[in-house]
């Protein structure tokens, strides 16, 4: 069955909700493209920092900017949020990132559906953080995707679909932006195209599906019994949160960025430092190895590898990740 627009620009109403960076520019596009964006549903502003002021989501600022209304609430689930919301009469609904479960009266409300822009290829990586876990399991290729919300975790219909690579050396900040401008993009195709009524939403194969769970702060912790190259892809998928991260003499100490070394001989007992020419060099399982090129440790400033062991002389046979007595 296709899905057909009877209006849009100027004439389709959008609610657009959406929280992170990530959806920012797919609202900016919405109202560059002229739809009719009347309402952005965003997350409550939050306390932040040592001195609990206030922050706003990077949604609600752009909001702002352009001049649009803004809902904040504090639930979806209450009579007064679903009143509220069904007296705007919106033609469609767009969510991108918003970070909460869309109840079914909401799906209900606007008669052309909810739309969502997913950073994965559906079905692969449904889920709170399709991102870092497609960098973190090796993926090449991934991208976005639209499709039609339903009760499911990102089970709904597909609309469209675009790919991008995985580079080399991509952080979860990187692939993210790089992610965000291209779900804009596909937004509006993906609009404009059931305006004409160019589109036939498929189902997803869900034998296909795997998951991509929220992340958790015990994610970031480094398995040192793990392979180089996975460890490496821990440290670029969990930047900015929640890192990578392990321990040395009793005191945390972040991963910025690592690379893999390729090491003939030396020790083989998983997290042993050793140092080579000004260089700091972990032991990793399977013994490969990895090298440290940023690190920072508890109480100090984010340095290079160099810099660190100017200040610190790594003892023989040290090692990472060993709890304090």
């Amino acid at each position: 069955m296709q899905l057909h627009l009877r209006r849009a620009g100027l004439d389709m109403k959008v609610i657009f909700f959406g929280t992170p960076q990530f959806a920012c520019p797919s609202l900016e596009r919405l109202i560059h493209e002229r739809f009719q964006v009347e309402l952005v549903v965003t997350n409550p502003d939050e306390p932040s920092g040592r001195g609990y002021g206030i922050k706003q989501s990077p949604v609600k600022r752009a909001a702002i900017e352009a001049g649009v209304t803004v809902f904040q609430p504090q639930k979806l689930r209450s009579d007064f949020t679903k009143a509220f919301l069904a007296g705007y009469k919106p033609d469609i609904i767009v969510v991108v990132a918003y970070g909460h479960i869309i109840p079914q009266w909401l799906i209900d409300l606007p008669h052309l559906g909810c739309i969502n822009v997913h950073a994965s290829l559906l079905p692969k990586y449904r889920g709170a953080a399709p991102i870092p876990w497609a960098i973190v399991r090796g993926e090449q290729v991934t991208g976005v995707t639209t499709m039609k919300i339903d009760a499911g975790l990102d089970t709904g219909d597909i609309l469209l679909k675009r790919e991008t690579e995985i580079r080399s050396g991509d952080t979860a900040e990187s692939l993210g932006e790089r992610l965000s401008l291209l779900g804009a993009d596909l937004l509006v195709q993906t609009l404009r195209a059931l305006e004409q009524g160019e589109i036939s939403p498929r189902a997803q194969e869900n034998a296909q599906a795997t998951l991509a769970p929220m992340l958790k702060k015990e994610d970031g912790f480094v398995d040192w019994s793990l392979r180089s190259d996975e460890i490496e892809r821990r440290v670029r998928g969990f930047r900015p949160w929640p890192g990578a991260y392990t321990t040395f003499r009793g005191r945390g100490f972040h991963l910025w960025s690592a690379s893999v070394h390729a090491h003939p001989s030396g020790p083989d007992h998983p997290g042993t430092l050793v140092t080579e020419d000004h260089r700091l060099l972990v032991v990793c399982g399977g013994n490969t190895w990895l090298e440290l090129n940023e690190v920072q440790l508890e109480g100090r400033r984010r340095t290079t590898a160099r810099d660190f062991l100017n200040g610190f002389r790594v003892q023989p046979q040290e090692k990472l990740g060993v709890p304090p007595r």
